[in-house]
């Protein structure tokens, strides 16, 4: 049976949605302001590069499907509140029971640029250090949530991050938080959690989906905005005009 079609679909409510897609315009705007431009080269990326990896992370509805749970009554055609966020269950039919899949947004694209700064950056200790403290503070409020999965509060992984980054290194706060924040939500939201999802009715279990999706965005955006209001001013032109190269 064939159920990659029912696989792709929007992970968070209309509204919710289009409150990240708003805030990724916010940036998009900001992309003009001198201090944004410089924060970006402060993470690791230039400016335009920074912006199109925050876009293509709103690509969060491609699951890929790597595994599948036993079937079970599966919970369909559901919008779930959790903490005044509102994610979408898919609608399905004849399905074979919990699909567990990997969200490129959410998990694949944060996952490749959390390994790109860890070696540009050798930030092996410092960035183990952080994944594994945020993955702790993931891990303790990450709840299972009938038909959807495990979810956790939106603000967990962004400012246990930043909290955490700026506390190990200011110099590399941002990439430490980016590191922290989406590899740590990551590991201890989804990955140690993976076996409570038997029994939950969710149709798709995605790591990096529903239930993080937002949170390991807000990661990304406030990594960036954490680089412009810590990192110092001096060599401001230098920074922006390589940043445009």
């Amino acid at each position: 049976m064939s159920v990659s079609g029912d696989l792709q679909y929007l992970p968070l409510g209309q509204p919710h949605l289009s409150l990240l897609t708003a805030i990724y315009f916010v940036l998009v705007a900001w992309i003009l302001v001198r201090a944004f431009r410089l924060a970006s080269t402060r993470v690791g990326l230039g400016a335009s590069t920074a912006l199109i990896l925050l876009a293509a992370s709103l690509a969060g509805y491609f699951n890929i499907p790597v595994a599948q749970l036993p079937q079970q009554h599966i919970i369909s055609g559901q919008v779930i509140s959790f903490y005044g966020m509102y994610y979408v269950v898919p609608a399905v039919g004849d399905w074979p029971g919990t699909v567990i899949a990997v969200n490129v947004g959410g998990a694949v694209i944060p996952g490749l640029l959390s390994f790109y700064l860890l070696v540009r950056y050798r930030l092996w200790l410092l960035g183990g250090l952080a994944i594994v403290i945020v993955a702790a503070v993931c891990y303790s409020l990450a709840q299972p949530v009938p038909g959807l999965g495990i979810a956790l509060p939106v603000f967990v992984p962004p400012l246990s991050a930043a909290v955490v980054a700026l506390i190990l290194s200011r110099a590399h706060g941002p990439a430490l938080a980016y590191i922290g924040g989406s590899i740590g939500c990551l590991v201890g939201a989804d990955l140690l959690n993976l076996g409570k999802i038997q029994g939950l009715g969710a149709p798709v279990a995605s790591i990096g989906g529903a239930g993080t999706f937002d949170g390991i965005f807000l990661t990304g955006a406030f990594a960036v905005l954490l680089a412009s209001f810590f990192s110092p001013s001096d060599n401001l032109d230098g920074e922006i005009t390589r940043a445009t190269l």
